[in-house]
C-alpha cells in the first residue's frame, strides 16, 4: 500500500484523533510507510501530517448557539422599574431622580446554603434521624469554616427537620452573636420532578405538589435581592437540605429547574449565591468540602 494511501486510512480511522495523527508523524519519519524521508524533505513533514488529519473548521461550526430564554431581570418581582405599577406618585423632594434612586437596592445579598451533615439513616421518624458522630464531626468543621470566612452574618436560618437543627446549632457555636432561626418551609421534600428521571426515587404526585409549592414558597421568601432600605452588603446563613438547596440553585440561575438532581451535594458542605441589587445572580460555590479531611466526607 502506498504511503499516501495508508496515511489516508489511518486519518480516517483516526476521526481526529491526536494520538493516531502523531503516530502516523512518527511512523512517516522513521520510513515505516516504504519511504525514507529526511528532514530536508517538507513535502510530508510531521506538521504536514497533522494538518491533513484536521477537518475544516469555520467560525459557523465552532460557535456556540445560546439556548433556551433570556435573563427576566424581573425574576424576584422586585426590579425598581416595575414596582410603581404605572403609578405617579406625589415627589416629596425637589429632585425627582433621587427620589427615584431611593427606590433602587445598594446592596448585595450572599446566601450560604449549607447542607445538614450525616444522620441516622435507620431511623424511622425525624426525631430519631439525628446526627451521627461523624456528622456532628462535620458540622464542627463547617461551623469552624464559617467563622474562619470572617464575614459579618446576620443571621442563621434552619430547617425545623432534627439533623438540619442539629447542624445549626453545632455551626452557630462558632458564630456567637448571630440570631438562629427556624424554618418549616426549608424541610427537604420533592420539589419537582426530576428530568431525567431515576429509578431508585420515585415520590408520588401528591408528593410533587405538595413540596413543590413549599419549596417555591421558600425560594420566594429567601432567595431575592436586596430590599431599597438595606444599606449594608448581608451575609445570611440558611441550613437546611441536599435537594432544597439544589433547586434554590436553579431557580436562582434561571436553570431549568427539573434539572436540579443532577447535582449532587456533600454533608456540611457550602454552596454560596450572591445576588446584587441590579438581580444579577452568581454561584461562588457549589458544595464546597474542600475544608473537610477526605476521611470525613459523606453524601448520605
Amino acid at each position: 500500500m502506498s504511503y499516501r494511501k495508508t496515511l489516508k486510512l489511518i486519518c480516517g480511522f483516526a476521526g481526529g484523533s491526536a494520538a493516531l495523527v502523531l503516530a502516523a508523524a512518527a511512523a512517516d519519519s522513521r520510513g515505516y510507510f516504504g519511504e525514507r524521508r529526511t528532514e530536508a524533505d517538507g513535502r510530508w513533514s510531521k506538521l504536514s501530517v497533522l494538518q491533513a488529519a484536521q477537518p475544516a473548521w469555520t467560525v459557523a461550526n465552532i460557535t456556540p448557539v445560546p439556548t433556551g430564554h433570556a435573563w427576566d431581570v424581573n425574576w424576584d418581582k422586585r426590579e425598581p422599574s416595575t414596582l410603581s405599577n404605572g403609578k405617579k406618585k406625589e415627589s416629596v423632594t425637589e429632585d425627582p431622580s433621587s427620589e427615584q434612586d431611593n427606590g433602587k437596592p445598594k446592596a448585595t445579598r450572599n446566601i450560604l446554603l449549607i447542607r445538614h451533615s450525616q444522620y441516622n439513616l435507620s431511623g424511622s421518624s425525624d426525631k430519631e434521624r439525628f446526627l451521627t458522630p461523624l456528622g456532628r464531626e462535620q458540622a464542627e468543621l463547617t461551623g469552624q469554616r464559617l467563622s474562619a470566612l470572617g464575614l459579618n452574618y446576620d443571621v442563621l436560618i434552619h430547617s425545623s427537620m432534627t439533623r438540619a437543627t442539629e447542624t445549626a446549632h453545632i455551626i452557630s457555636k462558632h458564630l456567637p452573636g448571630v440570631e438562629l432561626l427556624s424554618c418549616d418551609l426549608l424541610r427537604e421534600g420533592a420539589p419537582i420532578e426530576p428530568v431525567p428521571p431515576v429509578t431508585h426515587w420515585k415520590p408520588d404526585a401528591v408528593q410533587y405538589h405538595e413540596d413543590g409549592a413549599r419549596i417555591e414558597a421558600a425560594f420566594r421568601r429567601y432567595i431575592h435581592r436586596a430590599e431599597p432600605k438595606q444599606k449594608e452588603d448581608s451575609y445570611e446563613i440558611i441550613v437546611c437540605h441536599a435537594n432544597v438547596i439544589r433547586y434554590f440553585v436553579c431557580r436562582a440561575l434561571q436553570f431549568p429547574p427539573e434539572g436540579w438532581l443532577r447535582m449532587g451535594l456533600n454533608n456540611g458542605s457550602i454552596t454560596w449565591l450572591t445576588i446584587r441589587p441590579s438581580g444579577r445572580v452568581a454561584l461562588r460555590t457549589l458544595g464546597d468540602a474542600g475544608f473537610m479531611p477526605p476521611d470525613k466526607l459523606t453524601r448520605t
